[in-house]
């Protein structure tokens, strides 16, 4: 089945709780164009649906999502400039902030680039002991881009969000837990159960005392997050026109170390 009509994300909705599943297990759930279309039209159906309590976001396989298909970074199938690309994501990104329920996304494998950026937007996030977590964005010479970098900065602070995203390193579930980026780290083989119990505990609460009180985060949070998806777009659409994007993406194709210039 070609991937333009195979199902990347699943949603399935049963007493009150949507479950979000990223479908792609064969490229650790690594996000191309389909995979985001059908996220957010996932996200549209939720917004859509009054009966919806909270939302579970997982992934199939060994990881939540690797992140980015890399051989899609900067290709575009149709004929718009790079900064209304990045525009149009970040209009479809507003979804998680204006979702009808809380988010729980629970982490397993590898979480990296633009999918950790996301599971940051949510609400919760909790972590199978063997996540690891990346923004490994510049090493591939573009930048965060999904409002990951304002979240970071919120949780965690200026010192862990710039350590993440300048040396590209792996950060592990247990760090995670003590900078307050997950709420919770529990065994691999219990992920999944642990994630049903708190959505099931979620999804009994009074829902508009749970809208309410997510209003109150969402006035705290997100202004500051959608303000740097602004600074975002115009970044990556600098990147995009600049010598060292392209020596960068020559060096690959050529296999040597490239050359750059800082223009």
């Amino acid at each position: 089945m070609a991937e333009a009509t195979k199902k990347l994300i699943r949603l399935e909705i049963a007493d009150g709780i949507a479950v979000v599943t990223n479908d792609r297990p064969e490229k650790h759930n690594a996000a191309n164009d389909e995979m985001d279309r059908q996220l957010f039209d996932a996200l549209e159906e939720i917004h859509a649906r009054p009966d919806v309590r909270v939302v579970l976001w997982r992934g199939t396989g060994k990881s939540f999502s690797s992140g980015r298909d890399t051989s899609e970074i900067g290709v575009r199938s149709e004929d718009i400039t790079n900064f209304e690309f990045v525009e149009r994501g970040h209009r479809r990104t507003q979804l998680f902030f204006t979702l009808p329920a809380p988010m729980l996304v629970a982490m397993h494998g590898w979480v990296i680039g633009g999918s950790f950026e996301r599971a940051l937007l949510a609400d919760m996030r909790i972590a199978a002991a063997s996540t690891r977590m990346m923004l490994p964005e510049i090493k591939h010479g573009v930048i965060p881009d999904s409002g990951g970098t304002a979240r970071l900065f919120q949780m965690a602070g200026h010192g862990l969000a710039a350590d993440l995203a300048l040396t590209c390193r792996v950060l592990d579930a247990e760090e995670a837990l003590r900078h307050g980026i997950v709420s919770r780290v529990v065994p691999d083989e219990k992920l999944e159960e642990v994630a049903m119990e708190m959505c099931r505990e979620i999804a009994s609460h009074p829902p508009f005392a749970v809208k309410m009180f997510r209003r109150t985060l969402s006035r705290l949070a997100h202004p500051m997050v959608q303000r740097t998806m602004q600074e975002e777009a115009m970044g990556m659409t600098a990147i995009y026109e600049t010598q060292d994007y392209r020596e960068m993406k020559a060096a690959r194709a050529e296999g040597r170390p490239p050359k750059y210039r800082g223009r």
